[in-house]
């Protein structure tokens, strides 16, 4: 019945992503070309380039998780979702697109926190001026877990890895600031997720 079967799933795309897609449209309206950083299984890439059209969604990914990603993008032969490309965050050069929108989701606890600073600090050479950014997933407010089940995805996470961990958002919208991203929109998300959408303010 899923043609798809074959290829990895995550239930957590499943659950968001129409939550996700109604602040995308919001936020990237005024976008034509758009970086997905973590592509991961690609159902985000998948839904969101069916869903806007107008948009040419690039997703992206590490090396070990790039087959499948590409096998699934290939299964939907989307004319406005091209072959995923390779991007190690700190290794892999910056694609050669011109990225007004760049997207990412369930990431940033999962990088170790130099990692994401990396991250940040690439926004420039990974977007186009003025651009649109969107981050997805888990925060910490006032140094606080927002809800008993982020604190045990927390612990989850860190028995995993003690360099992973959900992070606190000030300090994620102060590494955006540095770069010249300012927070619009802090939107509330089911599961106790958030959605950060943040605009670009070019200096001069």
């Amino acid at each position: 019945m899923n043609m798809d079967s074959d290829l990895p799933f995550s239930q957590a795309c499943e659950n968001n992503k129409a939550p996700i897609l109604t602040v995308l449209q919001q936020a990237f309206a005024g976008c034509s070309q758009v970086l997905e950083v973590g592509s991961g299984t690609g159902q985000h890439a998948l839904h969101f380039a069916k869903h806007l059209p107008y948009l040419n969604w690039q997703a992206s990914d590490q090396s070990v998780y790039l087959t499948a990603l590409a096998e699934r993008i290939r299964r939907a032969a989307l004319p406005n979702l091209p072959v995923p490309l390779q991007l190690d965050i700190c290794a892999d050069p910056a694609p050669a697109i011109a990225a007004d929108g760049l997207f990412t989701a369930n990431t940033l606890h999962i990088m170790p926190w130099p990692v994401v600073q990396h991250f940040f600090s690439r926004l420039n050479e990974l977007t186009a001026a003025r651009a649109s950014l969107c981050i997805y997933g888990p925060f910490n407010y006032n140094g606080q877990f927002s809800s008993a089940s982020n604190q045990a995805f927390d612990a989850s996470l860190k028995s995993r890895d003690p360099a992973m961990g959900i992070r606190d958002s000030e300090k994620v919208i102060e590494l955006a600031r540095q770069q010249g991203f300012h927070l619009k929109q802090d939107q509330p998300m089911p599961a106790n997720n958030r959605f950060l959408w943040f605009t670009q303010n070019l200096q001069g």
